[in-house]
């Protein structure tokens, strides 16, 4: 899942939030009960799941919607969980059929769509929401990761779609989609796909089911702000890129707290014992404010107004010096939870630009002459504050594919090879102002996208030291984060800086960052090499196993030679949370956490005044 980088800071004339009125404190929760107050650190795009695909708007989505299975949220390696589907999936031996029974007796959310009558969950529905990511019209952003399951018969759709020039028929009956009764679904693919469950079926934030009353109701643009799920909350209100308000959804269904924490999980087990036969959601409410700026989430945290924050990397010395909670946060009973992230930061060049991109010799060599002068321990000690890890590839930590005794150029920094490999390859300074040419004596110069925020500036300023040392002059082009991701899978974007959070146990999904069928869609830098595609169809038809994690290695070392990205870290990540919440640890490939985090209204009180 694209993420935005979680690296906005900056100086702020007033902390946001801290004009609220006491008006606007009691709705987000001040007084008012037991509302979660959570911040956001970039805006949300929408909540149609076909529609969207960045982190946060998919972080709202998987509250509202609900796929067919989820993640214990505790467990640790994953445990898969029946959430709608009445029992797990019925699988052929070779992985290429998947039948699933929805449990009966769950109902949508009530909505002016369903014209006063109560809408029950039912197979299609599953059908339908899936086939919104094929149908043209929504230029979903997730349309090739799930196209690349190969369900039989719905890309033909698609392309009947395109081709005549006519609307999608979500009406034809496709061998690899459809409901075989009202409680059943059944999916056929192509090939092997012995993850299509953890990759496909346990995802709210994209494949939760969707009722197409609704979406006819208000329009596919309409979706975007008229969620209506099965989920634990609903829609409350929403003002753009600023406030989202969820609300319990009233018509939920009975779910008992249960989880499967490991036996030396001391945390997890006393919330298992605390909670555990208790109805979900534990709150009433979420309110999310959008915070990007990092001194606006601190001082809004350590002023009582949200119930949780990442510690900001600027702030991260003053919240946990040498790693130990500081005495003043301790003694206000904050609780503090510290890991290695399951992502990568990387940036990435347009393998289709003039000047970075190509597989040419030359091209290749400029490409890896930039990495290796980029100064990456100077962005983890100045930019990141020390909380990161240098990344030797793609792979996430905590994934199957990640190995981490792996070793590449991916993450070496040697200007001196830098500067020889650009000799070596005609990018000389031929005038003598400091500047090398390209070898056919045109201006040097990239471009690279970036934000506007104080913490942008500071990566900013890396890329140029680092590139200035080696004579290569680097331009910055400014826009707002959603504007530059539309620029960068229409290929108008020369080079960006940006993270990819994992949504599964496996590290495939990142790879598909790389393969050339999601050029458009999630593949930004438009990579287009036979082998590495070769390499990841034969992965995914795999079991987990040897020669699986061998085809890792292969992979990143085509990546390490043509360079289309550069890993750069693996993000360590500081939660604090207020002494009066309790249930709230974010883990690996989980984004649907909230009703499981009890508020004690009246301790928040007292505490807060």
């Amino acid at each position: 899942m694209i993420d935005r980088r979680t690296w906005t800071a900056g100086a702020l004339g007033a902390v946001a939030l801290a004009g609220t009125s006491r008006a606007d404190e009691a709705g987000s929760g001040r007084g008012n009960g037991n509302i979660l107050r959570v911040p956001f650190l970039i805006a949300e795009t929408g909540f149609d799941p076909a529609q969207t695909g960045d982190l946060y708007s998919a972080t709202v989505i998987a509250h509202i919607f609900e796929a067919l299975y989820r993640y214990d949220h505790l467990a640790m390696p994953v445990k898969v969980r029946p959430l709608t589907a009445a029992a797990m999936p019925e699988v052929s031996s070779d992985f290429r059929v998947w039948t699933v029974r929805v449990r009966p007796g769950i109902y949508f959310a009530d909505d002016a769509a369903f014209k006063g009558r109560r809408r029950e969950l039912v197979a299609q529905d599953y059908v339908y929401a899936i086939k919104r990511f094929f149908d043209p019209a929504n230029r979903s952003p997730g349309y090739s990761s799930i196209a690349e399951e190969g369900l039989i018969g719905v890309d033909e759709v698609r392309a009947r779609a395109l081709k005549s020039k006519t609307p999608f028929d979500y009406d034809t009956t496709t061998e690899g989609l459809r409901a075989l009764d009202r409680y059943t679904i059944q999916f056929k693919l192509r090939e092997p796909r012995p993850r299509f469950l953890e990759a496909n079926l346990c995802n709210c934030g994209s494949y939760g089911a969707v009722a197409r009353e609704v979406v006819e109701f208000y329009g596919d643009s309409g979706a975007m702000a008229h969620p209506v799920g099965t989920g634990p909350y609903r829609l409350k209100s929403w003002r753009r890129s600023s406030r989202i308000e969820l609300e319990r959804n009233p018509g939920f269904r009975e779910m008992l707290y249960d989880a499967e924490p490991n036996a030396d999980d001391a945390q997890g087990q006393a919330w298992v014992a605390r909670f555990k036969g208790r109805r979900l959601p534990f709150n009433d409410g979420v309110v999310i404010s959008i915070l990007e700026e990092e001194q606006a989430r601190w001082l809004s945290f350590l002023n009582s107004q949200i119930d949780y924050v990442r510690v900001p990397g600027s702030f991260a010395n003053h919240a946990a010096p040498n790693g130990v909670l500081a005495p003043n946060l301790a003694k206000r009973g904050v609780v503090m939870h510290r890991f290695v992230n399951a992502d990568v930061a990387m940036s990435f060049f347009n393998m289709d630009d003039p000047v970075v991109g190509g597989y040419a010799p030359e091209k290749v060599a400029l490409r890896r002459a930039v990495a290796l002068a980029y100064d990456i321990e100077r962005e983890i000690r100045i930019v990141r504050r020390g909380q990161a890890l240098r990344a030797q590839a793609v792979m996430q930590p905590g994934t199957f594919g990640y190995d981490a005794a792996y070793r590449s150029v991916n993450s070496a920094y040697d200007p001196g090879r830098a500067r020889a490999l650009l000799d070596v390859y005609g990018y000389l300074d031929r005038d003598g102002d400091g500047w090398r040419e390209l070898p056919d004596g045109r201006p040097l110069i990239l471009q690279m996208a970036t934000e506007s925020s104080q913490i942008d500036r500071q990566y900013n300023e890396t890329w140029q030291k680092s590139l200035q040392a080696i004579g290569v002059r680097i331009s910055f082009n400014t826009a707002q984060w959603p504007e530059n991701l539309k620029a960068a899978r229409a290929g108008k974007v020369g080079m960006w800086f940006l993270g990819a959070t994992a949504t599964t146990p496996d590290a495939q999904p990142v790879l598909q960052y790389m393969y050339s069928p999601a050029i458009g869609s999630s593949n930004l830098a438009r990579f287009k090499l036979p082998a590495f595609d070769a390499i990841y169809d034969r992965m995914a038809i795999l079991p987990d196993g040897p020669e699986r994690a061998a085809l890792f290695l292969e992979a990143s070392n085509l990546l390490a030679a043509y360079m289309p990205y550069r890993a750069h870290v693996h993000r360590i990540y500081t939660h604090l949370n207020q002494p009066w919440i309790t249930g709230y640890r974010e883990g690996f490939f989980r984004n649907e956490c909230w009703q499981f985090i009890d508020v004690d209204g009246a301790m928040r009180d007292r505490m807060t005044g």
